[in-house]
């Protein structure tokens, strides 16, 4: 019997937050057709990383607020068998499309089981999860996109014109995930899971994602300066004024007092600001890649 309360810990519309990895893939993605399209979105969003949410709080059993739940309820052991249907479901669409899609689509989902696994829990190595969650969220999740979207193999993942988009969207990952941690620190010590916002500090969390989140404007500038489109540099930084206006006002609240402002309620706001002002972004960038791509008869 399934139960209220696993279907609560897939947090599916938490996958709204990854959504701007998908869009910018299908905004560079020159094959695209519609039934491919669907398969992909519904493998990803739909199942995959609802499977991925559901399998890690199965094995966290977190008692307090986690990304998409403030309060989580308590974990039933259907939640485990449900989690691996929605992933043998996002295994069969994937396969839909083609073996080699299939196939990302089940070393994605291992890696995430690896995250909260006891006999792993790459969640305990602070730098190690970092790098790891930013590049098979980002980078990895943006091949794994463009192949679907492009009925491509394993090869394309491994090209340049994937392999320095996808590398962006790690970088926008990277500065954002220790802030998804730094309003779980008591949870995460009660576990023993030392993760990268416990080590940096809740102070130094701020400091060091503003420093990615630098960096990837600027990657982003000149990304679209090598693309000859100096025009969406202004949408873009315009897309990201209101995420920085957040980020800012939290880090100045944080700064007067962490341990009240460092909170579920702020860090869901700049989640949830970064994916509606992203997934808008990358639409928006899809549509006048499109019409490009229609003009030279792509």
């Amino acid at each position: 019997m399934i139960t209220r309360s696993s279907i609560r810990h897939l947090r599916i519309p938490f996958s709204l937050f990854l959504m701007p990895v998908f869009f910018f893939a299908l905004s560079l993605t020159p094959n695209l057709n519609g039934e491919r399209l669907l398969l992909v979105f519904l493998a990803l969003h739909l199942f995959l990383y609802p499977s991925s949410n559901g399998y890690n709080s199965y094995f966290d059993r977190d008692e307090e607020s986690i990304g998409g739940l403030k309060f989580p309820p308590k974990v039933t052991p259907d939640l485990y068998w449900l989690s691996q249907t929605f992933f043998f479901i996002a295994l069969v669409l994937g396969a839909w499309i083609s073996w080699g899609f299939a196939s990302m689509l089940a070393v994605y989902g291992l890696v995430s089981m690896a995250y909260s696994h006891p006999s792993i829990r790459l969640k305990k190595f602070p730098w190690t999860s970092w790098v790891i969650a930013g590049l098979f969220q980002g980078y990895f999740t943006f091949g794994m996109a463009y192949a679907g979207l492009s009925d491509l193999g394993w090869e394309v993942i491994f090209k340049s014109h994937v392999v320095i988009p996808g590398m962006l969207t790690s970088l926008m990952l990277w500065g954002n995930y220790p802030l998804t941690q730094v309003y779980q620190h008591r949870e995460d010590a009660r576990r023993g899971d030392q993760t990268l916002s416990r080590t940096l500090g809740i102070k130094g969390t701020f400091a060091f994602s503003s420093i990615i989140f630098g960096l990837t404007g600027a990657a982003f500038v000149w990304f679209f300066l090598d693309r000859g489109q100096e025009s969406i540099i202004w949408v873009y930084l315009g897309a990201m004024a209101p995420i920085l206006l957040f980020f800012l006002i939290w880090f100045g609240f944080v700064q007067s007092n962490p341990e009240k402002y460092a909170s579920y309620s702020w860090a869901m706001g700049m989640n949830a600001i970064s994916a509606l002002t992203l997934n808008a972004f990358f639409l928006y960038y899809f549509l006048e890649n499109t019409q490009i791509m229609q003009v030279f008869g792509y």
